[in-house]
């Protein structure tokens, strides 16, 4: 056999789509990551104003007119209403004025990702030096001491999305990427829920008891991670359903090259890019990202909207799923429906 021929026989051309499909994954990851996180610059973030009379409008104006837009300000009445506004992940910051001194206020919520209270924090420093007024910086949602960067919860949610789609992944390859009719897709269904309440749990119980990296509810960080794997690892299933084999890269390409780093996890939203900060809250891995870091730092505030996406993306696969296995069941040549199969032989008739 000639080297051409051995080449032929090697490498054939559904291989060969396969390794080009594998090549545009690759550096798809390389452009979206380095693209999303080369060049951190915070963006209209929502931010709060505290002063007395017309110099809280002033400052939110000359605020609102830094180089760059970094901020979006907005004038809060008082302290409270500013601390209320962070808590409920309305704002990221915002600035008291003493109208008694020079000495001035920033309340940031770390917890919700320290690059950008960083990041205020040294916007607010440098407004408040070209005043010659000083600033302290207050954070009413600390970051936990050991929850470095406040990422563990980016990582506790990456770590379930990669359980959802590899379960997936699995229960295709291990016996057809597609569910061949529709009770085989019931059963995929079911078990990739049981694996989502066991990897759901498993998480909670490394990141809180276990290593102390997160706080709050083991209870809600349980729910919402059955809730992200199962999401995951049925829109995977949808995607299998749909292309077969090569539904396991579009899974790849839609949460580890699209949502990981749209997250927030490294740098929360308003310091991405326009594109990654607009599709980040649409895609398991930024929801999840989002209501984990409500659940450990934020009173469990503002998470209805995640939790509604990771809702969606969870039904729109299972429908998917059982509606693709119910078409092929219904076209497989030969096959009748169950009412009209013939009645087994008991060997009455037996000669």
């Amino acid at each position: 056999m000639s080297f051409t021929d051995e080449l032929k026989s090697a490498v054939t051309p559904r291989a060969a789509l396969l390794v080009i499909g594998v090549l545009a994954l690759q550096l798809l990851f390389i452009a979206s990551y380095v693209g999303a996180l080369h060049d951190p610059k915070p963006k209209d973030v929502p931010f709060g104003v505290v002063a007395p009379g017309p110099a809280a409008k002033e400052t939110a104006d000359k605020l609102g007119k830094l180089p760059g837009d970094p901020l979006d300000p907005r004038v809060l009445k008082d302290e409270a209403a500013a601390q209320h506004q962070i808590m409920n992940r309305d704002i990221d910051g915002a600035l008291l004025l003493d109208p008694q001194g020079t000495d001035d206020t920033l309340l940031v919520g770390s917890g919700g990702g320290s690059a950008l209270a960083t990041a205020l924090e040294k916007i607010a420093t440098e407004v408040e030096g070209a005043e010659k007024r000083t600033v302290k910086t207050v954070d009413v949602a600390p970051a936990s001491a050991r929850d470095f960067d406040g990422l563990s919860s980016f990582y506790l949610v990456v770590g379930w999305c990669v359980g959802g789609y590899l379960c997936a992944s699995i229960l295709a390859i291990s016996a057809g990427a597609r569910a061949t009719n529709r009770q085989r897709a019931l059963i995929r269904t079911g078990v990739m829920a049981l694996y989502s309440i066991a990897g759901g749990l498993g998480g909670a119980l490394i990141i809180g008891p276990v290593l102390g990296a997160l706080p709050g509810s083991i209870m809600g960080l349980w729910g919402l991670g059955s809730l992200v794997v199962f999401s995951v690892g049925m829109i995977t299933l949808a995607l299998q359903s749909l292309t077969g084999i090569v539904g396991i890269g579009l899974a790849v390409l839609l949460v580890v090259i699209a949502g990981n780093p749209s997250a927030g996890g490294a740098f929360p939203l308003p310091m991405l890019p326009p594109f990654w900060k607009e599709i980040g809250p649409w895609l398991p891995p930024g929801a999840g990202t989002w209501v984990a870091r409500s659940i450990a730092y934020f009173k469990g505030n503002a998470i209805t909207g995640p939790m509604l996406v990771l809702a969606a993306w969870a039904v729109l696969g299972t429908v998917i799923t059982l509606a693709m296995s119910a078409l092929r069941g219904d076209r497989q040549p030969g096959r009748r429906p169950a009412m009209e199969e013939p009645e087994t032989d008991t060997g009455a008739h037996r000669r």
